[in-house]
């Protein structure tokens, strides 16, 4: 049998499963106004803490929602391990993606990864569907939710 198979049919009985928890990331006011300087979105509700707890309801300053679905990647890391006979994994991209509870600065956060399907797109790619969210710490309601395409690519066995 392949490796793709192998790992296909592995997947399968996890379907409608948590296949993973990642570690607490901390969302400081330090990496809110280097992700602002990065992107260029110095909205002052992200990086002027004073005026945005004067002036919002949330208290303070709040991570760009981007920012924070830009955590995902590492949080993929601390959860999913190549496959035997993987060469890469590729972010395919999201099918639904919304953005529920802001993270305010010094919020921790983590994700949580639901396989919601798994199957062959081609010889060499697996294709995962992950139900990703995000939670807050000491809130029930995550920052966000999103179904997060991902490529497994194997080497081709020819």
């Amino acid at each position: 049998m392949s490796a793709i198979q192998t790992a296909l049919e592995g997947y399968q009985p996890l379907i409608g499963t948590e296949v993973g928890v990642s570690n607490w990331y901390t969302v400081d006011q330090k990496m809110i106004h280097e992700f602002a300087e990065t992107t260029i979105d110095t909205q002052w509700i992200h990086v002027d803490p004073e005026r945005a707890a004067k002036e919002t309801p949330f208290g303070g300053a709040i991570a760009h929602g981007f920012l924070t679905l830009s955590l995902a990647s590492r949080m993929a890391y601390d959860c999913f391990e190549m496959l035997p006979g993987q060469a890469m994994g590729i972010n395919y991209g999201f099918e639904k993606l919304r953005f529920l509870s802001p993270v305010l600065a010094g919020s921790r956060v983590r994700g949580r990864f639901e396989l919601k399907d798994v199957k062959l797109r081609s010889e060499t790619e697996l294709l995962r569907t992950n139900i990703l969210t995000i939670d807050i710490e000491g809130q029930e309601k995550p920052a966000l939710v999103a179904e997060w395409l991902g490529l497994a690519i194997f080497a081709s066995d020819g």
